[in-house]
């Protein structure tokens, strides 16, 4: 950590890339600590995609020997740093008014019970890149304490969105939830998000379903609904995450047995709808906050209203698509005030910790 004196006032730029490959989140937070409840405003924010060269490659890291994974690391490195150049330069944002730039990375392998997470995306590349110091990795060390490195932003949710409503949901390319039980906060991945179905809209020729349309003109496979419910991760108990090796070699082997994309889609969505009502529930949940793109599956929510019948929260769309990207600009503050940015009780590790790395430009 690079600042022992806690900063009342601090300005971050978050930036998140999700397992959905659908661009990078660029934020610009600032927040204020000068009273008891912590103060936020997100001034700036915006989704810049992937150009067509990196995003191939991230669809198909699997293939990339070592070095040329290494060689994707700095590519991306370079690329963020290069987009938050222009966000700022686009916005008149003073870089000497920056504290730091927080920075998620984008999730290349997540094995917590092999005792690693990683996420690329260079931090040193971005800090010379910029200019600016960075901090990212936020997730191994809560790892090598023995926790699960995820999830990372109920942190955020019960300091910036305290009494919004009893729980929060997250739909990304994993569905996240996190809630308050017994005094302890809680939270894990439920199960997959907008990964299986945005995979499956592609075969349609669209990166995604809007509104979920192409879903509503399926009919829901019975038999693959039960498989998909009957998967054993749901009868775990938390804590517990979701990574793309799951989704590899208990989802999608499921999916690919079947051929007739309209009920895929239709049967996926109701798998999501019915495992997240099945925790509302089974909590005693009465209202949820959503976020993330699957908050704008009006089908999806549709049929999560159908299955729970508490109070469904929708926000503004700059807190929909913008929620993540703020949190890790929040966890940049705490890292940068010396406080912990994980939750013992939601990744199970031994001890809370301050993660991150930091890299300074050098310069």
């Amino acid at each position: 950590m690079f600042n022992n004196n806690r900063k009342d006032k601090l300005q971050i730029i978050g930036l998140m890339s999700g397992t959905s490959l659908d661009g990078l989140d660029i934020a610009c937070v600032q927040f204020d600590y000068s009273t008891e409840e912590i103060h936020y405003d997100l001034s700036h924010c915006e989704t810049v995609p992937y150009d067509d060269v990196i995003l191939s490659k991230l669809k198909n890291y699997l293939f990339l020997s070592v070095p040329e994974m290494l060689i994707l690391d700095k590519e991306i490195g370079r690329f963020y740093g290069e987009k938050v150049n222009d966000f700022i330069a686009k916005f008149s944002i003073q870089k000497n008014s920056l504290d730091a730039i927080a920075c998620h990375g984008q999730t290349i392998f997540h094995q917590p019970e092999n005792g690693f997470t990683y996420q690329i995306g260079c931090g040193s590349t971005l800090a010379f890149t910029t200019g600016i110091n960075v901090i990212n990795d936020f997730r191994t060390r809560d790892v090598v304490a023995g926790g699960q490195g995820a999830p990372l932003v109920p942190i955020g949710d019960f300091n910036l969105f305290n009494g919004k409503a009893e729980s929060f949901l997250n739909i990304g390319g994993f569905t996240n939830i996190s809630f308050s039980k017994n005094n302890n906060i809680i939270a894990f991945d439920i199960c997959p998000g907008n990964l299986p179905l945005n995979s499956l809209s592609l075969q349609l020729g669209k990166e995604y379903d809007a509104n979920g349309n192409f879903a509503r003109c399926g009919n829901v496979d019975s038999e693959l609904l039960e498989k998909f419910n009957n998967l054993a991760y749901y009868s775990q108990e938390s804590p517990k995450s979701l990574g793309t090796e799951w989704i590899e070699s208990h989802f999608q082997p499921l999916i690919l047995a079947k051929n007739n994309v309209f009920d895929l889609l239709r049967t996926v969505t109701e798998h999501i709808a019915i495992q997240v009502a099945n925790i509302l529930k089974s909590e005693k949940l009465k209202s949820v906050f959503i976020t993330g793109g699957g908050a704008k599956n009006t089908f999806l929510i549709e049929r999560l209203k159908y299955h729970f019948s508490g109070e469904i929260i929708i926000p503004d769309t700059k807190t929909i698509d913008f929620k993540e990207a703020l949190v890790f600009a929040f966890l940049g503050a705490r890292y940068q005030r010396n406080e912990t940015t994980t939750l013992a009780s939601v990744t199970g590790a031994k001890k809370e910790v301050c993660s991150g790395v930091l890299h300074i430009p050098g310069y």
